[in-house]
This record gives C-alpha cells, structure tokens and sequence, in this order.
C-alpha cells in the first residue's frame, strides 16, 4: 500500500511533493521484520554457543571452559564477515535502491542459518562439522552486513522530517523482538525436552524456525515501493559509480564516528545476553560464576528484562526527535560507565540465586542498551549524503561489529575467569568512554536536509 506525500513538504522526501511512499504499516513491517530475523539468528546462536556447542561441535576437548571459549570463537566469525557484506550490499543499495538488496541480504543471511539448523555433529564427522559451521557462520555474517544499514534508510528515508528517529526505532525494535522469539523458542524447548534431547535435535529447532520469518519477510518486502529520497537521487543524477570510494574519500571521519557509536551496544548487549548467561548457569571452572541459576530461569530473566529494552527504545527515540540525536546518547554514554562500575557487585553472588540483584542488572543495564541503541537508527544515516548513505552507515554500523562485538563472549569469559567480574565492567566502561568521544565529535543532525 502507498500514499502521496503531503503538500507541506513534512515527508522525508523532502520538500518534493507528489512523492510515492510506503504507508506507516509497510514501513514498520519491512524495516523491522529483517532486523528481528537478524537479531533472533544471532540471539539463538549465541545461546546455543554459550550452552550447547560446546559439547555438539567441541566434544574432544577435555577442558569445559576450553570448549566453550572454542564455541564463542565461532560466534564471531559472522560478525567478522558483516563489514565485507556492508561493502557488497551497501555498494548495490546505493546504485540500485534500497528495495532489491534487502531482498537479497534477507535471502542471503535466511539461508545459512537455515543450514546451520541441518549440520552433523563432531561425532558424526569430525573437524569437517566445525568447518562448514564456520562457512555458515560467515555466508550468514555476509547477509547480515547489508541488513540494518537497508532497514534503517527504509524507515527514515518514509519518515515525516520531525519523526525520524521515532521511524528509526522500527528497525531498533527489531532486536528485542528477535531476542524474545528466540529465547523464547529456546525457553520452551528446554521446558519439555531434557538436555540428552536438547543436546540431539532440540537446538537445531530455532535455526529451522527461522525459515518461517524470513518467508514473511520476503513477502512484505517484495511488494514495498522504494524509498522517495532514492528515486530522488535517481532522478538527479546523483547516485555515484562508486559508493565505497566515495566514503572514504569524503566521509571517512563519519565512518569512525559511527563506528564507536554503535560499538558500546554490541559490546552491552553481547555481555547481557551472552556472557552473563554463562556466568549465571555455568559453576566455577566452566566459565560461569557459580549463581545457581538454570537455564530456563536465567532466560525467563532475559525475556522480562528485554520488555525494557524494547520500551526504553521508544522513548529514546521520542526524545531524540525533542532534544536532539547527541543530548539523548551523550547521556546514555555518561550513564554507561557509572553502571560498568556498578554492575559487577551485582554479580558477586557465589551459589546465592539472587533474583533481585540478577534482575536489577539486566534491566538497568537493557534501558540504558534501549537509550543507546535507538537513537542510532536515524543518527547513522544522517551522518551521510544521500547517495552514499546505505554504504557509509552501513560500514560504521558492522565495523562497530567488529570492535564492539565479535570477541566480547569470548574476552568476558576470559576476564572474568581470570580477573574477575569487574575486569568485565573495565572492558565496558572503556568501550562506553570510546561513545561518549564518538559523540561528543559528532555535530548534531536533528535538523539536516535529509534529501541531500
């Protein structure tokens, strides 16, 4: 379904008028269904890494934390190939538009996890099953790189010009949706199959689950128009032969902005949902931190404290459009480093079971990931022209992958069993001062001219 813009010239096509775009429902339908596949991909991967494939892909290794460690190594394959797939698909969306590369990316990152939901087991064939895991992992990491930077220009480049980054949260939102999907998935199947079963076939059910998602993805994004600013720059002439040139010819400071913009929440995100499910499961000496807590009562905790993050999104981003971009994340930033220093006496609780400290925790600690997360969905594209906006942000966004992400299950378990928890809220206390420096260089974008 499409509408006209109004005469007013509010529409994010700017001051054109009679510009064709999508209605508010396909927007949030199309911008928010390909992040919620991504984000419940990596969620259920994270959490078969953390409790599973240490046994399923790494059972000749003799020392648990060894395996585990080995496991969560995996897990960052795919974020190390994000960046060649921003390149690849941010390339395309900004030549071609940004309908028939989200498509594709979509395809793409649908299929390898599909795959990963069939693979044989170490027992089955040896080292051979840790190999295409991995080329799954990176075919995955590919489709996933093209993903948000497509997702977030959808919503923002529909949005009215005082409304973007309220358009910007759909796509945010797609990353508590996803969690609660797949814990959720993983919550049930642990509720009625026990671990010999989870261990066999339970564990592949959320990877061929995911097939369902992409299916509904597919069909809304197939029938979206493409975005007013696009057509714009096609009927300009302005879209460039070269976009990844272009970048870094023009817009290389923006790129590093973006990049330790975004790396604090990965690193945040990965330590709330990945890290401290281990720590609160896993006894000492198996990369966990003795609390006591199963895995079903650890993911319950997850899936009420990811309701906050999915609220403190929204009213970032209401804010955000009030304020300002940088007033909203240089708060986020400042706060962040206060709960790095705090959060770990939370955590200390050897054998106790303390739901209380354990759910002030996640829920303190998903706000500020909501309040940091979901101004980025307008922030990063308003960063870049239009003909360069899908591969500038796009890079930032899966550099920020890299950095903020890719190793942190692996480096907290490391710390943590090493040092200790608060060497863990060392690590993003360091990454939360890297934001705040990321911020404070960036000018202000609330009122740019998002046409150009």
């Amino acid at each position: 379904m499409t509408t006209v813009d109004n005469p007013t010239g509010t529409a994010a096509s700017g001051k054109a008028t009679a510009a064709v775009r999508d209605s508010v429902k396909t927007v949030i339908a199309a911008s928010m269904v390909g992040t919620a596949i991504e984000f419940y991909d990596f969620y259920a991967y994270g959490t078969a890494a953390a409790n599973y494939f240490p046994t399923v892909f790494f059972s000749d290794t003799t020392n648990p934390t060894v395996a585990l460690l080995l496991s969560l190594v995996t897990f960052a394959v795919a974020f190390i190939a994000r960046p060649v797939g921003s390149l690849i698909f941010g390339h395309f969306g900004d030549r071609l538009g940004r309908k028939k590369t989200l498509v594709v990316s979509l395809m793409t990152m649908g299929v390898a996890t599909f795959l990963i939901g069939c693979l044989p087991s170490y027992e089955q064939v040896g080292l051979l099953a840790v190999v295409i895991l991995c080329l799954c992992r990176f075919v995955q990491g590919i489709g996933l790189g093209g993903e948000w930077s497509g997702a977030a220009l959808v919503a923002t480049e529909n949005a009215p010009e005082n409304k973007r980054a309220l358009y910007g949260s759909f796509p945010e939102l797609g990353a508590p949706i996803g969690f609660f999907l797949s814990n959720g998935t993983f919550f049930l199947l642990e509720a009625f199959n026990d671990s010999e079963a989870m261990m066999s076939w339970g564990w592949r059910v959320p990877f061929l689950l995911s097939a369902v998602l992409v299916v509904v993805g597919l069909v809304v994004r197939v029938h979206m128009e493409e975005t007013p600013i696009f057509r714009m720059a096609q009927e300009r002439n302005a879209v460039v032969k070269a976009p990844v040139v272009e970048v870094f010819r023009k817009s290389w400071v923006q790129v590093l902005q973006a990049t330790f913009l975004v790396a604090v929440t990965y690193t945040l995100f990965y330590t709330l949902a990945t890290w401290s499910l281990a720590w609160g499961t896993k006894p000492v000496g198996q990369g966990g931190g003795g609390l006591g807590f199963t895995n079903q009562e650890y993911l319950l905790m997850l899936m009420v404290a990811v309701c906050v993050f999915a609220l403190f999104i929204v009213l970032s981003c209401v804010y955000a459009d009030r304020i300002g971009r940088r007033r909203v994340l240089t708060f986020s930033s400042v706060a962040l480093v206060v709960f790095a220093v705090a959060f770990p006496y939370l955590l200390m609780g050897e054998g106790k079971r303390d739901f209380v400290a354990v759910m002030v925790f996640l829920c303190v600690g998903f706000a500020l990931m909501g309040t940091a997360f979901g101004p980025i969905g307008a922030f990063l594209p308003e960063l870049f022209d239009a003909n360069v906006r899908y591969t500038g942000s796009g890079i930032g966004y899966n550099l920020a992958a890299i950095v903020g992400a890719a190793f942190v299950p692996t480096i907290a378990t490391w710390l943590s069993a090493n040092w200790g928890v608060q060497s863990v809220g060392l690590y993003l206390g360091v990454m939360a001062v890297c934001c705040l420096i990321a911020v404070v260089t960036c000018r202000e974008t609330k009122d740019v001219d998002f046409t150009k």
